[in-house]
């Protein structure tokens, strides 16, 4: 069974940093891409990051291009996304994705 945890949310200050984590089961991780997505309330999924089976392609939506940075350890079955200069249009619920899996989210807030 394909379980994704994600964690690292929480409130930051707008130019503030957050780093997410999602610790991946159930598959061989190293065998396939993963993405992160957010949700901001009553709006619809959003795809932010994509990386490949072996981290050396990475892909970013345009309105995080710059600021986030997608990276994994597939000794430690976990993806990461390094969240750098937060605005408050990046609040969101924070998701780990592989195809059509996601996990429970993580919450990321930006205000002051």
């Amino acid at each position: 069974e394909v379980q994704l945890v994600e964690s690292g949310g929480g409130l930051v200050q707008p130019g503030g940093s957050l780093r997410l984590s999602c610790a991946a089961s159930g598959f061989t991780f190293r065998d396939y891409a993963m993405n992160w997505a957010r949700q901001a309330p009553g709006k619809v999924l959003e795809w932010v990051s994509t990386i490949t089976s072996s981290g050396g392609v990475t892909s970013y939506a345009d309105s995080v291009k710059g600021r986030f940075t997608i990276s994994r350890d597939n000794a430690k079955n976990t993806l990461y996304l390094q969240l750098n200069s937060l605005k408050t249009e990046d609040t969101a619920m924070y998701y780990c994705r592989k195809g059509m899996y996601k996990g429970q989210g993580t919450q990321v807030t930006v205000s002051s």
